[in-house]
């Protein structure tokens, strides 16, 4: 039988998570990763596997965590879904622009360090991307049913623009572009969709 864990899992996986999303994967040493979240280099092979296993894991959960995040800031009636929209682009480029260290975001990390030899990492940033642009083609919808973005305009392909300018902020705030500058390529952004 084996024995129960005396760690806490969550914990674990986000001092490890932090790990990765503030040097990257290659710069990661397990020596670190187990510093860090108070296991030794065996206890964390043997609840994780390798680096890269324990990499997937992290990058999977915040990956399933940012999709389920952003669906509860846009989920709600189309009465609102212009507002909640706003709401979500400007709450990135405040996040992005907040971040005076730099970090930058775990997705767009992994996915430019790993994704290119990793199909796994490539899976996951393809499932995220796509489920963050289908919450916002929904989003883009309800805002049309409700009058408050031209209806003849394609949904999909509006979220689509959305997305590219939220990467695009994100990649911009880790390459030290102001806080103004951040918020005015929001504000533009949703300047520019059709209105009726």
């Amino acid at each position: 039988m084996a024995r129960p864990r005396s760690f806490d899992e969550g914990k674990v996986l986000r001092a490890a998570r932090d790990q990765f999303w503030s040097i990257g994967y290659a710069a990661a040493r397990v020596d670190d990763i187990a510093a860090a979240t108070g296991l030794g280099k065996g206890s964390l092979y043997g609840a994780f596997g390798d680096k890269r296993q324990l990499f997937l894991r992290t990058f999977d959960d915040h990956c399933a965590a940012l999709v389920a995040a952003v669906g509860q800031q846009l989920d709600g009636p189309d009465a609102g879904a212009l507002e909640r929209l706003r709401a979500h682009v400007m709450a990135v480029a405040d996040s992005t622009a907040a971040d005076v260290s730099r970090r930058g975001c775990l997705l767009a990390k992994g996915t430019a360090e790993l994704a290119e030899q990793d199909p796994a990492v490539a899976a996951t940033a393809r499932r995220t991307f796509a489920g963050i642009e289908e919450l916002l083609t929904s989003c883009i919808a309800g805002a049309q049913r409700a009058g408050d973005i031209k209806q003849d305009e394609n949904p999909a392909r509006l979220a689509g623009l959305v997305l590219a300018v939220l990467r695009g902020i994100e990649a911009l705030g880790k390459g030290g572009s102001s806080p103004d500058s951040l918020r005015a390529i929001a504000e533009t952004a949703l300047a520019v969709l059709p209105r009726p």
